[in-house]
């Protein structure tokens, strides 16, 4: 049976300690210390914020803290906190106030980011008038926490619903109290949004703009794929003729590419994805060939049957769950861009992402080089770009940086 979270604030002097290795990770600018460097945490609650000290007792800043996970310790803050709801509040106003001066376009994006916006196991979306929020750990999960998340959001963006997305397998994990996702305030869970194309000044351009659905209830994590929101942009620059858009789920890029190419395919494994695309290619009056299907095997039909397109996108889930994953995902990954790279047309563009955090942007550059040679193709690179500017990387936690796009010119 899982063990409820101790309320989140209740005794700040409990303290770890962690050995010198987990010193001088922290030191290094990170903010986890993985169990195999707590030194002692005898009889500290699940989900506690505690002092972390190191052998001599030196206070090293506030921590939450987990029993269950392999990331035992999660700082959030150098000074010591007397209270978490409060630190909390003052945190999500200073994560919405961090988005108004970098989002201008669109009326969805990441409000709350983890780690990289110092509310570790805290994820807030904001998709137009409905929030999305997920919870992680245990200290975030503990109910005056909760109060204050669910508080503060409706104070600051005055959304018609704030809808919390279940992740279980990450809640069974923490040991966290078996939950559904649910309306946490308000009545309203789906809505439109829209991700604009064009801007001046920093504001959009009237008509630019492409509208999705969004279901708070359905789709991949919190529903959308909203760190690719300004690489569908930069894609759309540079896109024409015949597009095909693979691994295309709700149709992201799919939409984009649609207002400067002459014809669009959209291809994916799942059936509620290509709908759910279909109902945006409607809602924006657009016209894309959705295709139901394996994206390997297609491209290898493709490929062999010398079919040619002169935009291809590449945007494949991650292929490295974790390091034990890296020399396998690399082969996907190269088959992928290797046969993508055979059928663009001279001049032609390829889009080609990673979401896999084990796969680094040393790795991806050189497995694009690597499948251009392989291809007997010439590939310049248009732009290498990352994640949208409301999912912030972290100085010293390279996991808050996962997202690699790389737009290359194929001749």
């Amino acid at each position: 049976m899982s063990k409820k979270p101790a309320a989140a604030n209740s005794d700040v002097q409990l303290s770890v300690q962690v050995s010198a290795r987990g010193v001088a990770r922290l030191k290094g600018g990170h903010v986890w210390v993985y169990r195999s460097d707590v030194v002692a945490a005898a009889g500290v609650p699940a989900g506690a914020l505690v002092h972390v000290i190191d052998a001599r007792g030196k206070f090293l800043g506030t921590a939450l803290y987990s029993n269950s996970s392999q990331i035992a310790l999660r700082m959030i803050s150098h000074d010591p906190v007397a209270d978490l709801p409060a630190l909390v509040r003052e945190r999500i106003r200073a994560a919405i106030s961090y988005r108004e001066r970098i989002v201008a376009d669109s009326n969805a994006y990441r409000v709350v980011f983890s780690e990289a916006d110092f509310l570790p196991g805290l994820i807030v979306d904001r998709y137009d008038d409905v929030i999305s929020v997920q919870i992680l750990t245990q200290a975030m999960d503990a109910e005056p926490v909760r109060s204050a998340v669910v508080e503060t959001l409706a104070e600051e963006l005055k959304p018609a619903g704030i809808v919390e997305r279940v992740d279980a397998r990450i809640r069974k994990l923490e040991q966290l109290r078996v939950r559904k996702s649910g309306l946490l305030y308000g009545e309203k869970s789906s809505t439109v949004i829209t991700m604009y194309s064009a801007e001046t000044n920093g504001r959009p351009v009237n008509g630019s703009g492409v509208r999705f659905h969004y279901d708070g209830f359905e789709g991949q994590k919190t529903g959308a794929f909203l760190d690719q929101r300004e690489n569908y942009a930069a894609a759309a620059q540079y896109a024409h003729g015949e597009a095909l858009d693979v691994f295309c789920y709700q149709g992201g890029f799919a939409l984009h590419l649609a207002k400067k190419c002459s014809s669009v395919t959209g291809v994916d494994s799942s059936r509620p994805a290509l709908e759910m695309a279909e109902k945006n290619a409607a809602l924006n009056g657009r016209e894309v060939e959705w295709i139901e299907g394996n994206a390997f095997d297609l491209l290898k039909d493709y490929a062999s049957a010398k079919q040619q397109y002169d935009t291809i996108v590449l945007d494949p889930p991650a292929f490295a769950k974790s390091k034990h994953d890296l020399e396998n995902a690399m082969r996907g990954y190269k088959e992928l861009n290797l046969r993508a790279l055979k059928m663009l047309t001279p001049g032609g563009v390829l889009v080609t992402c990673s979401c896999s955090f084990h796969v680094s942007s040393q790795n991806f550059v050189e497995m694009v080089a690597e499948a251009a040679q392989d291809a007997h193709r010439s590939a310049r690179i248009l732009e290498t770009r990352g994640q949208a500017k409301d999912h912030p990387i972290l100085l010293g936690v390279p996991e808050t940086g996962y997202l690699k796009c790389m737009i290359v010119s194929v001749s």
